[in-house]
């Protein structure tokens, strides 16, 4: 199967230095009419390191040098409502870099237990929600079915590529009745900044195959490797009979003004958000 990646419409950086977040849309995505976003980090009420539009904090960062959760949750709602969306209750979950997908559907609780479900993906038919994902160089990948009525938000990182996150995510929309499903793939560490071991590398061969495209060598570090996310992430899409991807092609490490970055900044640093929500219903 041919994959078709849409550049029919270039993503939209709003208004990333303003008062008003910054946010990317995705072409694939706007023609399925759901509430959707990529942020950059502008736009928010975090300072510091966390200036200004941050959804996260380093786990290992201390409590008195973290951004507080009433910044967060101000972020949040302030991109709810740029993207008509702000009646809606936001899901997240506590991200391990696996495989786990939380379905989420209508009266049901957001969780099952009273801290956050453990996963990577989180899949809804449940038009009162949005559902996100946090990442500072991992990739966000955004889906939904054509018709807008089911939708998923996933976190992949190398190893959620390799413990397969998207394609179980894109099993779980199928389970609920999506079909016809579009995805966007989010601003990440590119291919030229992401630098790899012979320990990741291998995963990659054993995942892809020896021949694959997606482990290049690094020409002056013997032993080293340079990784591409986005194209392994595309690739699974692609096998899992996905034909329309729109790869948004921002890297985070190359681009300190739009993006945070767990890698530049040596882990101190904030979180991007990629939000999602069913269409409405009308």
């Amino acid at each position: 199967m041919v994959l078709r990646v849409n550049h029919t419409i270039a993503p939209n950086i709003r208004n990333p230095a303003s008062s008003h977040p910054g946010f990317m849309l995705s072409s694939a995505l706007c023609t399925c009419q759901v509430p959707h976003a990529f942020t950059t980090r502008g736009g928010g009420v975090s300072s510091g390191i966390f200036s200004s539009l941050n959804f996260g904090n380093p786990g290992d960062l201390p409590v008195d040098h973290r951004d507080p959760i009433t910044n967060i949750k101000a972020n949040q709602a302030a991109v709810a409502q740029a993207i008509n969306a702000a009646d809606r209750r936001i899901v997240e979950v506590h991200q391990v870099h696996g495989a786990a997908v939380h379905v989420l559907r209508a009266h049901q609780p957001d969780h099952s237990t009273p801290t956050d479900t453990k996963a990577d993906a989180l899949v809804t038919d449940d038009p009162s929600r949005l559902i996100a994902v946090r990442v500072a160089d991992c990739t966000p990948v955004l889906l939904s079915s054509a018709d807008g009525r089911v939708v998923a938000a996933v976190h992949a990182g190398w190893r959620g590529v390799i413990a397969g996150v998207l394609p179980a995510a894109i099993r779980a929309m199928r389970a609920i009745g999506a079909t016809n499903i579009h995805a966007a793939i989010g601003p990440c560490i590119s291919s030229q900044h992401f630098e790899v071991g012979p320990e990741v590398a291998e995963e990659f061969f054993k995942c892809f195959g020896k021949d694959t495209d997606f482990v290049a060598p690094h020409l002056t570090s013997p032993g080293k490797s340079f990784v591409d996310l986005k194209a392994s992430l595309a690739s699974q899409a692609t096998a899992m009979g996905l034909v329309m991807i729109d790869t948004l092609p921002h890297c985070t490490v190359a681009s300190p003004e739009l993006f945070f970055s767990h890698r530049r900044d040596a882990g101190r640093t904030g979180r991007m958000m990629a939000i999602i929500g069913p269409r409405a219903v009308a």
